[in-house]
């Protein structure tokens, strides 16, 4: 296991995280990188999933090429002048295992950026929406990486689907990140974060990392919502908490994860929504 006081390397490239935090150092853009920040970045991505896809249908796509490809999804918005921040990172190291990282859900990005956050120090998938492992081209690297995906219409079977699907993962010694409030959304509702972190966490018997993240950056598209603007005026964060283990329902540990988020995310200057979440 890397040590979280030098960089993580992996692959052809690092990401340097230092003392369990990460921040984009000042870089010069071109002037089509600084006049057309969504057509470069977009020109950009479709390479790195072809080129993973194509590996990925060849089943030559590993935990260290979703990282490689993950890094340069990172690299591609800080050259169009994205800038990161990327802290507590250490606390993914505490867990000594497999755990649930529990966050809030704004868009594309963190599916496509944490990979090379997490998978160096911990085996990770994802529970993502039935679509994402449907799409032309990138359904192969998806698919790849043993997701559980979830239809979004069936509330009652995809908690099944999570359920079963998590403890199968968890028992394998992989790690898995749950967006509970379903929906993405640039406003953070306590009253649509719901419980199933908790409960998944507390039959695994792993620990919880709670996640902030603010990923507007990439906007959501009108059209298509995963092709939306690219906005380098906004700084993207990602912010790890403490693990905690589950005691009992999960009642306090839910709450002290909606905290966690909502405390961050009014840090980073984010509307919070005031209603308590419900089960």
């Amino acid at each position: 296991m890397t040590s979280l006081s030098t960089p993580l390397a992996f692959s052809m490239s690092e990401l340097a995280v230092v003392d369990g935090a990460y921040r984009t150092a000042p870089r010069p853009l071109s002037y089509f990188a600084r006049t057309f920040p969504s057509l470069t970045f977009f020109s950009r991505l479709f390479w790195i999933v072809l080129r993973a896809a194509a590996k990925a249908k060849w089943s030559t796509y590993d935990g260290r090429a979703w990282t490689a490809s993950s890094l340069k999804v990172l690299r591609a918005l800080e050259g169009v002048g994205v800038e990161f921040e990327i802290t507590g990172v250490e606390h993914l190291k505490q867990t000594g295992g497999a755990c649930l990282i529990v966050g809030n859900h704004m868009g594309t990005l963190e599916t496509m950026v944490l990979p090379c956050i997490i998978q160096p120090i911990c085996e990770v998938t994802f529970v993502v929406k039935q679509a994402l492992v449907n799409y032309p081209i990138f359904k192969h690297v998806m698919r790849s990486r043993d997701p559980i995906a979830v239809s979004q219409t069936d509330p009652r079977g995809d908690l099944k689907l999570m359920l079963s699907g998590g403890l199968e993962r968890l028992g394998k010694g992989v790690s898995l990140v749950v967006f509970p409030q379903g929906a993405r959304s640039n406003v953070f509702e306590a009253a649509t974060f719901n419980s199933i972190g908790v409960k998944l966490a507390s039959r695994a018997d792993v620990p919880i990392v709670p996640l902030a993240l603010r990923t507007d950056a990439w906007g959501l598209g009108p059209i298509i919502s995963d092709f939306g603007k690219i906005n380098p005026k906004k700084k993207v964060c990602f912010a790890f908490g403490p693990p905690l283990q589950v005691a009992g329902r999960g009642a306090e540990e839910n709450e002290a994860i909606v905290q966690f988020i909502s405390e961050r995310l009014c840090q980073w200057g984010l509307e919070v929504g005031t209603e308590v979440p419900t089960d």
